[in-house]
């Protein structure tokens, strides 16, 4: 029988074990009330009866997430593992070296809600995947019992517009590409500028270009890897499986490329967007970036990022009523619930559009009767 007794403000209990014929007890303190107390005993003196060992040795929570993310995150692509260690880097700052055994529920509430303060609700929301994923690899291997992120509440600051939300209307994208074409000579940056907006490719997809992906006969471009543009530690995988891809790309686009490899020299990656002057060797997001907001600021236009591009020909395509399905293969979704996911506010408007095309439908089939 499990002893428990109040120590200051919390309660604790002592589950008697003997090992080796020695006494070796279980206590754990902690506990708001001397029923959580007795209830968490009651489950250690249940698993000591089936044989199940209860963990004994406290395991710094960061030290755990580090393994955790050593053993089952290290193919991910080096943007995505670089995510996951802001999120240890994140925790390290929070917990230290404390027990994983030692977080409850309520302390992991208040640090969500502290780190919700000055991160957006998605970001938040981000984080706490991360970690829940890593809880349950824990109790899976039986180091602690209870999922401490079970039912989090995810709050954050919410942005006026969401990120798949801030594309450029039709007319808007027509302007810029006409801006873009009038540029090229500028700078490569035009040529980048122009690829995202008519192929709808990530940055890292992007920059990862070599001249071979470049398929002049059929007009298409080979999508199967990506430039860590943040570290410069080369080529890299793409995002998912499906992110390798063969993408159809509109004459025009490619021709203005056909010609831009005749009269430029290749380099020794033979990468479309190399760049002597960047250390990382590709042109950088932060460039780009800096030179789509002044062009759009030229135009007057709402200033959107590189990645907005992405969402601007996606949703452009939603728009022209093109498959969700074609859409999803052509940016390299996961699956198709991605993309509702990322676009629920088109699709909404167009099934809007839909219910009034399909009432107006019957009701002049009705008149035709009456006539």
């Amino acid at each position: 029988m499990a002893s428990i007794i109040k120590r200051g403000k919390t309660w604790q209990y002592t589950v008697s074990r003997m090992i080796d014929g020695k006494s070796n007890p279980i206590r754990k303190g902690g506990f708001r009330s001397k029923k959580e107390a007795s209830i968490a005993a009651a489950e250690v003196e249940a698993d000591l009866q089936k044989g199940i060992s209860p963990q004994s040795k406290l395991e710094p929570f960061t030290a755990y997430f580090r393994e955790w993310l050593n053993v089952y995150k290290i193919k991910n692509s080096p943007i995505t593992f670089t995510r996951y260690l802001n999120t240890y880097n994140t925790l390290l700052e929070e917990f230290g070296e404390k027990p994983i055994q030692n977080i409850t529920k309520r302390e992991y509430q208040a640090f969500l809600n502290k780190y919700a303060l000055t991160h957006a609700k998605d970001t938040t929301k981000k984080l706490n995947t991360h970690i829940r994923a890593c809880v349950r690899e824990a109790i899976d291997e039986g180091i602690i019992r209870n999922d401490f992120t079970r039912a989090a509440v995810l709050t954050g600051e919410n942005p006026t517009k969401r990120p798949e939300e801030k594309h450029l209307e039709y007319e808007e994208s027509k302007r810029l590409m006409e801006a873009i074409y009038g540029r090229l000579e500028r700078s490569l940056g035009y040529y980048l500028l122009l690829l995202a907006l008519t192929s709808g490719m990530r940055f890292g997809e992007l920059v990862g270009l070599t001249r071979k992906d470049f398929n002049f006969v059929n007009n298409t471009v080979n999508i199967e890897k990506t430039w860590d543009y943040k570290h410069d530690e080369g080529f890299g995988k793409t995002k998912n499986d499906q992110s390798v891809r063969v993408i159809d790309i509109d004459h025009e686009t490619m021709t203005t490329f056909k010609n831009l490899f005749k009269t430029t020299p290749t380099n020794y990656l033979g990468l479309v967007f190399f760049s002597t002057q960047s250390s990382r060797r590709v042109l950088t997001n932060e460039s780009v970036n800096k030179l789509l907001k002044n062009t759009l600021k030229e135009l007057n236009i709402d200033p959107i990022s590189i990645h907005g591009l992405r969402h601007t020909h996606a949703s452009i395509l939603l728009y022209r009523r093109v498959s969700i399905y074609y859409v999803s293969e052509r940016l390299g979704h996961k699956d198709i619930d991605t993309t509702h996911k990322y676009y629920s506010h088109v699709i909404k408007e167009l099934r809007e559009e839909d219910a009034k095309s399909t009432i107006g439908t019957f009701a002049k089939m009705k008149s035709v009767i009456n006539v």
